[in-house]
């Protein structure tokens, strides 16, 4: 098994899509934290709903590929439409964030993320559940993007994060094997 973080959001009906997502990936994968979940302003379309975005972090058996394959058909359960436009508004997004220490440059798949070093809604969730996280291309430490981060943009949602966190967050290590 392997560590896995994934990036969530939605900005349409957000906290039914979230919870219901985070509900199809615990059926195949062992969710075993949840970052806390925080509103933010839609990137490119400042007229469309505001999302809520967190990340989690999953132990898997699959390959990326297999992972990224499971996790667009947990979108599309959940009404996602993907379409050409990178900022349309979505019931969920999933994306793997890190796999491992690995690194992944094919067409389809890219990790880590290139968007954890430029996105607070990314980073700084991934940082919560792992403050000592190394990005594997460059070597650098989660912690160092974080205080490049600006998080004034950034709207905790304390509510839906406790919800989440005691249904989900487990008393283990994430790096037990």
């Amino acid at each position: 098994m392997i560590v896995v973080y994934v990036g969530i959001g939605s900005n349409i009906h957000p906290e039914q899509n979230i919870v219901m997502g985070l509900n199809l990936i615990s059926s195949t994968e062992n969710i075993v934290m949840v970052s806390n979940f925080y509103r933010t302003k839609p990137i490119g379309k400042p007229d469309d709903p505001v999302f809520i975005n967190g990340v989690v972090a999953i132990k898997s058996a699959c390959s990326p590929l297999e992972l990224k394959e499971n996790l667009r058909k947990i979108e599309l359960s959940c009404g996602r439409i993907r379409t050409n436009d990178p900022y349309a508004p979505r019931t969920l997004d999933l994306d793997i964030l890190l796999y491992g220490n690995s690194v992944i440059r094919e067409n389809s798949i890219v990790i880590p993320d290139p968007d954890i070093r430029s996105r607070d809604f990314i980073a700084i969730p991934l940082f919560e559940l792992n403050p000592s996280a190394v990005l594997p291309d460059t070597g650098e430490p989660i912690s160092n993007i974080v205080k490049k981060i600006d998080k004034s943009g950034m709207d905790l949602i304390d509510d839906l994060s406790d919800m989440l966190q005691k249904k989900w967050n487990k008393n283990e290590l994430l790096n037990k094997k």
